[in-house]
């Protein structure tokens, strides 16, 4: 069910989901913040709920678009979009980053204390440097740790309604997407400034074909990724959920390349594809440098060597929440000594534990740590 506000309709264009939760939060004048990637959904919200706020005489004042920006993992073109796109739409722009580095360095960090962990026998597997679909803290980290708290900040003890482009057509799970909903996560119930946070996607039930319609009807300008590259979604250069058309998309622009070269070397140096079935120095081996492809080759190699030497690992001690499960026997602890062994050279690392008995022990001290907790 679509609740929808068919007053303020623009002609041509489906209705856009105004939820009555919404309307009273308009009406009592809380700020409205467009959450803009410089993609085509984040535009088309915008510019489609911006009439309904003049029309139903909210403040100008109280509106402001916000873009978390990545980075180096962000298409060059799209600081300059965003502004466009605010500036048409006549509202403040504000740039929110994360402190802490950008998504290339929050990659690197991650394998980086990922091989500190293995090296310490504190995870079974190696990690890997990827966020996945399961694991997003390219958005979580990267975008509403940073767009939130900036908010409950600087806005204390109003009401935030972050407008958001997410559409139920766009994936399998984004097909339950809510005309709105509480986010209560950086201004929790009863905090003491009084302030609270809703999300609202008025585009949920819009197709792409209607999207990219509001577009020309509304005349708002697209990113060069969809106009000059082809791509069917703007999202960083290139992304963990990509598809293969898109990544090739983004490959195309020369501007592009340095980050492709980055990742593809952070590839080559985990032995970790960029997605769990596609390995981005795939998208076009031509770019690579002749040293790198070999180092991929190589990486390809060791990956599928990983894989084999994790498996013949004793499957009941594989990670579960409050790893490890129990003590290995001490056959157990051989296959798992023996399995480690050339990953750590692989990567590097000293081997802390390099006998059955010195694993046993290791979990032993494990299993005390996890009991004392």
């Amino acid at each position: 069910m679509v609740t929808t506000d068919t007053s303020h309709r623009i002609s041509g264009l489906p209705a856009i989901a105004v939820p009555p939760a919404m309307l009273e939060a308009i009406a009592a004048g809380a700020w409205i913040v467009f959450n803009l990637s410089g993609g085509k959904d984040s535009s088309a919200a915008m510019f489609t709920v911006n009439p309904l706020l003049d029309a139903l005489g909210h403040p100008r004042e109280r509106r402001l678009a916000l873009h978390a920006d990545l980075g180096r993992a962000e298409w060059d073109e799209t600081p300059a979009t965003v502004e466009d796109l605010s500036a048409l739409a006549g509202l403040p722009l504000t740039i929110v980053r994360r402190a802490a580095g950008d998504l290339f360095d929050r990659w690197a960090k991650r394998f980086a204390n990922g091989k500190a962990r293995y090296e310490a026998l504190e995870t079974y597997n190696l990690i890997g440097p990827w966020s996945s679909s399961a694991l997003r803290f390219c958005t979580s980290e990267m975008k509403a740790h940073v767009i939130g708290p900036h908010l409950a900040r600087t806005l204390r003890g109003a009401t935030i309604v972050n407008v958001l482009g997410l559409r139920r057509d766009e994936s399998p799970a984004r097909a339950h997407t809510p005309e709105w909903k509480p986010d209560p996560r950086y201004a929790p119930a009863g905090n003491p400034h009084g302030t609270r946070m809703m999300l609202w996607n008025p585009l949920t039930h819009w197709t792409t074909p209607q999207v990219l319609a509001a577009h020309a009807t509304l005349h708002i300008p697209l990113h060069i990724a969809y106009t000059c590259h082809g791509s069917s979604r703007l999202s960083c250069r290139f992304c963990v959920l990509q598809s293969l058309a898109d990544a090739r998309a983004s490959a195309s622009a020369p501007a592009n390349r340095d980050a492709l070269l980055h990742l593809v070397d952070l590839e080559a140096s985990s032995t970790f594809s960029f997605q769990p079935g596609r390995w981005l120095a795939d998208t076009d081996p031509r770019l690579l440098p002749d040293d790198l492809a070999r180092r991929i080759g190589t990486a390809k190699a060791d990956a599928a060597e990983r894989r084999r030497l994790e498996t013949a690992m004793p499957p009941e001690l594989r990670y579960v929440r409050g790893w490890p499960p129990r003590m290995p026997t001490h056959d157990e602890a051989a296959i798992i000594t023996a399995s480690r062994a050339p990953i750590l050279a692989r990567h590097d690392l000293s081997n802390l534990y390099p006998t059955a008995n010195a694993v046993r022990a290791r979990f032993a001290d494990l299993i005390d740590v996890r009991r004392a907790a």
